[in-house]
């Protein structure tokens, strides 16, 4: 009998043996990819009986399915708002402020009966010292009542107003709001103190420039006594009815519609059967038709399944990003947010399948994730439309890439794509014209940005997970200041040199015949670095020094010279060079002989023990087109440069001829170039060499010119009579 830990171990075996199947892995990966999509896709199709933004029309009618009590949330939190506000603010009376303003008015009673009781100025001097002492404005002739006033008066006057005063502002104090109506009751109490009409201005004066608020509000009691009134309020109940009408169609939706289409759940999302199932076939049908292409027209993808799980991610991170675009409410502006289907990025899958994989494939691929978007948005066409034509202005916009700026251009065209598309659609559809212009421009320029950012971001990450290598890894590898490009040129200067030239010649070839021109290049510049660990053995570093192989013997030169390829690879996997440009390094002499040191073991009268064999590289040959372009361009320019006489002629000649022997050789049949190609390349190589090594204009010595100027200056100088003499 199998116990539990048995049955558990057979499990793990029997599905560890199927993980490490190519088929079930790859299998697994298809469903799973299937899963994400359809489920990323469907998740769009919620309940069509309302929209959950406020501000919309609905597009149907909506009534209830059940009958339902429940809270309106937020006009209770309205009601209980507006009972805060009707609440009274409780206020806390300062006594100091009051004893303040009464000793203010009582100083300046006193300063004007000193004024009265002073019998050593006349009326008119009593009248300019009033104007100076009293803080409020009196006209002369008042000023002149007042000076004859006795202090006996004033000082009841005084009395009789700080009485006022104190009972207006003892009691429940004066506050900000009521200080126009105090200072008013308390000037009608003066008035009814029967004053004469000068003590009636001079008091209502003072009490007018004096009194001030004594009452400040208590933040901490006027807030716990809102909350109470706000707790006093009852919760707001609603009642809905089986079959009642929430909405109908072509009503705007409003807060109460929204409240009440929560409380029957009929906002959330709501998948339909029919619909997921209609979404998985339409993914599965899309996914059959890429897969199909790549069979047909990329079978180098299609059989390698790094690739593909790269092409399921780039689609799955792009549906993605646009679900969370779509799903962004900006409840302020409702008509907004309904465009933000153009701002999905559909131009990052674009850019990053047509720089790390095939740029037909990113086409079709922009093509299907289109209709998804369309999808996605409700059947909504129009996003789809511009989705694709900013996704193919992306791909081709990098189909050349040159530098990293060319992406940040790239993200240029596709804003401007965008907007033309944007506003196009618009415009066939009737959108409100303001509307269409800042949608247009915004959402347009948004989306080219967001997909060069996206680009530049996932990048890196996919290349060294993927260890793919992409024009702007090769662009860095190709910048001057790299480390190893640096090392040749100071440790071994003459190989940088023919580095540099071959990726000239390599270039120009691969551009000719179709190929990986910026792969050429950078492979070219890199497949001699071998050469660092023994520079001064290679020739064209053997500046003024003797030559070392003088002194060994030829099997021993052509183990030195041949390790170079091998010392290379391992040089370039310690600095992590790309594995495109490692297989050129290893592939750029493929199993070639070593002609020199082989015929010299000839002549050492030991031919009966030399074989070929000894005297070959190791290979592999070259495996790509790129690989055996520079394979060519190597051995084309040391012999060209070792050319003497290098008349056109005898440049082709020699071009072709060096051709033609690396065929006979066997070195370029693992490889797909035909012999249209290696005519091509050949004129190819024809042509630069013949702007390298051009012939030029004899210049004169200059040391014969100088001296027969001299030799005339000399004679124009010497006098007439001795030049007659002779």
């Amino acid at each position: 009998m199998l116990t539990i830990s048995a049955v558990k171990s057979k499990v793990t075996a029997v599905l560890s043996l199927l993980a490490k199947q190519r088929k079930v892995r790859r299998g697994g990966a298809a469903i799973l990819f299937l899963f994400l999509t359809t489920a990323i896709v469907s998740s769009g199709f919620i309940n069509d009986k309302s929209n959950t933004i406020v501000g919309q029309v609905s597009p149907t009618t909506v009534k209830a399915e059940k009958s339902i009590v429940f809270e309106d949330k937020n006009k209770t939190a309205m009601e209980r708002r507006q009972a805060a506000e009707k609440a009274d603010k409780v206020y806390t009376v300062d006594p100091k402020v009051s004893i303040a303003v009464q000793k203010d008015i009582s100083d300046l009673a006193k300063k004007l009966s000193d004024v009265q009781s002073d019998t050593g100025l006349d009326v008119a001097g009593k009248v300019a010292m009033l104007r100076s002492i009293l803080p409020f404005a009196m006209q002369d002739a008042e000023l002149s009542d007042l000076a004859h006033g006795t202090a006996k008066d004033t000082m009841l006057v005084e009395s009789e107003v700080n009485n006022l005063v104190a009972e207006a502002m003892d009691g429940d104090g004066i506050t900000q709001d009521g200080l126009e109506e105090n200072k008013k009751s308390i000037n009608n109490m003066i008035a009814g103190l029967r004053l004469s009409k000068v003590y009636e201005q001079f008091a209502k004066g003072a009490v007018d420039y004096y009194i001030r608020p004594n009452g400040f509000i208590n933040y901490d009691l006027t807030r716990q006594k809102q909350e109470e009134a706000m707790a006093s309020v009852s919760p707001v109940m609603v009642s809905i009815k089986e079959g009642e009408k929430i909405i109908g169609e072509g009503e705007i939706l409003t807060e109460e519609h929204l409240a009440k289409l929560q409380a029957l759940g009929l906002n959330r999302p709501k998948l339909h059967m029919t619909s997921v199932i209609g979404v998985l076939l339409l993914v599965v049908l899309l996914t059959v038709v890429v897969l199909v292409y790549l069979y047909q027209q990329n079978r180098e993808i299609y059989e390698h399944p790094g690739h593909l799980y790269l092409l399921g991610i780039i689609v799955l991170l792009v549906l993605g990003v646009g679900k969370a675009i779509i799903a962004i409410n900006v409840s302020r502006w409702p008509e907004f947010s309904a465009q933000f289907g153009y701002m999905v990025p559909l131009a990052t899958a674009g850019m990053l399948i047509a720089i790390l994989l095939d740029s037909r494939l990113a086409v079709l691929v922009v093509a299907v994730l289109s209709l998804m978007l369309g999808t996605m948005t409700d059947n909504q066409l129009r996003f789809g439309f511009v989705g694709i034509i900013g996704g193919i202005t992306g791909v081709y916009s990098v189909s050349k890439l040159s530098q990293r700026g060319d992406l940040v251009r790239a993200g240029i065209y596709t804003s401007i794509a965008n907007v033309v598309s944007i506003l196009t659609v618009g415009l066939a559809n009737n959108i409100q014209f303001g509307l269409l212009i800042s949608s247009g421009i915004a959402l347009g320029v948004a989306n080219g940005i967001l997909s060069s950012v996206l680009t530049n971001g996932a990048l890196p990450f996919l290349e060294s997970t993927f260890r793919l290598t992409s024009p702007v890894k090769l662009l860095e590898f190709s910048h001057p200041n790299n480390m190893l490009l640096k090392r040749l040129l100071t440790e071994a200067p003459g190989t940088y040199h023919h580095s540099i030239i071959v990726g000239n010649l390599a270039e120009a070839a691969a551009d000719a015949v179709g190929s990986d021109s910026l792969m050429v290049r950078v492979g070219a510049y890199y497949h001699d670095i071998g050469k660092l660990k023994r520079p001064y053995f290679f020739i064209e570093n053997q500046m003024d020094c003797e030559n070392p192989h003088d002194k060994i013997g030829p099997s021993l030169s052509t183990l030195i010279l041949t390790s170079h390829v091998k010392d290379g690879v391992e040089l370039a996997r310690e600095s992590k060079l790309p594995q495109g440009i490692i297989d050129i390094i290893e592939q750029h002499h493929g199993n070639s002989l070593v002609s020199y040191f082989y015929h010299k073991a000839l002549e050492n009268d030991r031919t009966e023990s030399v074989t070929e064999e000894e005297f070959r590289y190791e290979g592999p040959k070259p495996q790509t087109r790129e690989a055996a372009i520079v394979m060519l361009a190597d051995s084309v320019e040391a012999a060209v440069r070792s050319l003497q006489n290098r008349t056109p002629a005898r440049v082709e000649g020699l071009v072709r001829k060096f051709v033609k022997d690396k065929l006979n050789d066997g070195q370029l049949d693992e490889c797909d170039l035909t012999f249209k190609d290696l005519d091509i390349i050949a004129a190819s190589f024809v042509r630069v060499l013949s702007g390298i090594f051009h012939s030029r204009v004899e210049y004169p010595d200059l040391s014969q010119e100088i001296e027969r100027r001299k030799k005339r200056v000399s004679i124009r100088k010497q006098p007439a009579g001795r030049g007659g003499a002779g």
